[in-house]
């Protein structure tokens, strides 16, 4: 199955012929080589992709450039902090306020030029959109060429994700081309969802001004050293989106809900696979954008989100500050040992009675690092728990959905690691989702669990007593 993108919302734009546009590199050294002076504050940002004897390598005003990105535009500061030195966009909502931020905090962009999908409705056998989308980006590509902060162009985004007409392909190329004649600083790239044969094909057959072959990839990364140049891309490539398993490649429970990983898991998972697939593999790959620099619903509320709802550091932060700096952060955040309901484990199909009281336990730690070595275990951790209905709003490829519906009323205790809750009246899939907060960053876990429909035989649920609580207790 593809692999999940980050879509911006599109709206209809007014107009008989199109939809709406959503209008939303790099180096090598021996140990993540050298990383490139700071970004010119004033200067020109021009971006020269070089042939070596051992590969590819990205140079940025004259000097190597390995990227170490994240996917997003928000929290810059922290990004920098981290050891961030690049940002991705999909599309150009606010290019201009994106593209200037990033150069006050010394930082780049991988520009996104947000093309339309044919699985939103656009048709790319017809001429007359494929034109005025064309149109349309070279007056994009005018406008920010000479930014200074600018590094590459990211041509579409997995414009393969459920398509069937390949032409847009040639709408790739002719953006790119265009691109090439009038910018000569900065690289072109196009993304695709996942690695596949076909589209390496397609794209170095139909798009030659592709400098750049971009992949977003989750649980099937470590596929892709392995594979792109056996598909026949033999030019430099990026990650532009990795991080944790999506909810497609993730095991389901009986009632066919993906079960997602802990913060502690997610960090291990980012550890780990830029430690094994990325960083090894500098010679072509010219670096990559971790997946999401900001918080989105999408399956759940903390899939693939680096921050909170409430625009918190979540625990797989530390694991990109350790890869990024290559020492460990100084202030962790908390570790999720386990969580169970009814001492059982998200694995375990948990079933529960309409109205009746169970009890939820999470055991988390401070001071553990990436070996899973206990250093302090400590009581300053604060909690809270919600209660939401499964999303009923699950969506492929990114796009837009509704959060989830939270109930409130079924949980004593919210601040305590152990609590007990009332299962909702109603039957169906909900889950239960725990955060434990320490010095301004949050862990997290969630269970899934189904209700099941109530009978006169059950007689009727006891009553337990709740208490209301503000987010703001926990910051």
């Amino acid at each position: 199955m593809k692999c999940s993108g980050f879509v911006y919302s599109f709206s209809l734009a007014i107009g008989l012929f199109f939809l709406g546009f959503n209008f939303s590199a790099t180096a090598q050294s021996n140990d993540l080589k050298s990383e490139g002076s700071p970004i010119s504050k004033t200067g020109e940002g021009k971006t020269n992709v070089i042939k070596t004897e051992s590969g590819y390598q990205l140079y940025r005003n004259g000097f190597p450039y390995y990227v170490k990105g994240v996917g997003g535009d928000v929290n810059l500061d922290l990004a920098v902090q981290i050891g961030a030195n690049s940002i991705r966009t999909w599309g150009i909502d606010n290019a201009q306020q994106i593209l200037d931020d990033a150069q006050k905090h010394g930082m780049t962009v991988m520009l996104g030029l947000w093309l339309q999908h044919e699985r939103h409705g656009f048709d790319y056998n017809n001429t007359e959109k494929v034109k005025i989308q064309l149109e349309h980006f070279k007056r994009v590509i005018d406008k920010f060429k000479n930014h200074p902060a600018l590094l590459m162009w990211g041509i579409g985004n997995e414009l393969d994700l459920q398509y069937t007409n390949t032409n847009c392909w040639y709408a790739v190329q002719d953006i790119a081309k265009y691109a090439h004649e009038v910018d000569l600083n900065h690289p072109t790239s196009t993304v695709t969802a996942g690695l596949d044969s076909m589209e390496v094909q397609l794209i170095k057959q139909r798009a030659p001004d592709i400098d750049i072959y971009c992949v977003n990839t989750y649980g099937d990364i470590a596929g892709v050293p392995a594979n792109i140049s056996r598909f026949g891309w033999t030019g430099p490539y990026m990650i532009t989106e990795w991080g944790v398993n999506g909810y497609w490649e993730s095991p389901k429970t009986s009632w066919d809900v993906s079960i997602e990983q802990t913060s502690t898991e997610k960090k291990q998972v980012f550890f780990d696979r830029y430690n094994n697939y990325i960083k090894p593999n500098q010679n072509y790959c010219l670096g990559s954008y971790a997946f999401l620099w900001g918080a989105k619903q999408e399956y759940t509320e903390t899939w693939f989100g680096l921050f909170s709802k409430d625009n918190l550091p979540t625990e797989p932060i530390d694991a990109l500050e350790m890869v990024f700096k290559n020492k460990p952060t100084e202030s962790a955040t908390p570790t999720i040992v386990s969580l169970t309901v009814d001492n059982k484990k998200a694995l375990d199909n948990i079933h529960t009675k309409a109205g009746e009281t169970y009890a939820a336990s999470v055991n988390a730690l401070l001071g553990v690092d990436m070996q899973t070595n206990v250093k302090d275990s400590s009581n300053k951790i604060l909690y809270n728990w919600k209660i939401l209905a499964e999303s009923t709003d699950k969506k492929s490829g990114g796009d837009k959905e509704e959060e989830a519906v939270e109930l409130n009323g079924l949980i004593k205790s919210k601040k305590s690691n152990n609590i007990k809750f009332r299962a909702p009246a109603q039957e169906g899939a909900y889950r239960i989702f725990v955060s434990a907060f320490y010095n301004g960053k949050v862990a997290y876990a969630n269970i899934p669990f189904y209700v099941d429909k109530r009978t006169e035989q059950d007689g009727q649920a006891r009553f337990i007593q709740v208490k209301n609580q503000s987010m703001s207790d926990f910051k």
